[in-house]
């Protein structure tokens, strides 16, 4: 049974002149490289191509993705993204964090908490933690972020109440 080729074997290196790795990059994808194109990104290219060539490229759920993601989607990948909850001017919403509440007030252009505004939910999340936390997501108004807890409020599920 022959050995398998080692993929990226066909690879032109440093004994190769750049036309080499240039005219190859031609030849997988069918068209002339762009002359901006850096040495090592041709390389990266061309090995890439080669071993898609010989293992099968990306998965049609990967190329979905990809698709999604290129396209600007913001969500995740193939999901529809659940639009945050507008809160209304006067709604307080409250969190407990590390065994302290935090009561944050809704105004008609960002928050109020403990005297001090925030041009957003994430401003007064990271004031909280001193860590990068989506705003909506730390107050309970948008679903994920694990097991850190969630907003409590006196009258919405989702973390806000109105004064």
């Amino acid at each position: 049974m022959p050995r398998p080729r080692k993929v990226g074997s066909d690879l032109p290196g440093d004994e190769s002149p750049a036309a080499a790795r240039r005219q190859e990059w031609e030849r997988l994808h069918g068209m002339v490289a762009p002359a901006a194109l850096s040495r090592d990104f041709l390389e990266r290219d061309i090995a890439y191509r080669l071993q898609a060539d010989q293992h099968g490229g990306l998965s049609a759920d990967a190329r979905r993705r990809l698709a999604n993601l290129a396209s600007g989607d913001p969500g995740r990948a193939g999901e529809p993204r659940v639009p945050t909850p507008r809160i209304k001017a006067g709604s307080t919403l409250l969190r407990e964090w590390h065994g302290r509440t935090y009561t944050v007030l809704a105004l008609d252009q960002g928050f109020e908490m403990a005297g001090q505004r925030f041009a957003s939910l994430s401003e007064v999340a990271r004031h909280i933690t001193g860590a990068h936390w989506s705003g909506p997501r730390f107050f309970g108004l948008r679903r994920g972020g694990g097991t850190m807890g969630s907003a409590r409020s006196g009258h919405h599920a989702e973390g806000a109440r109105d004064a």
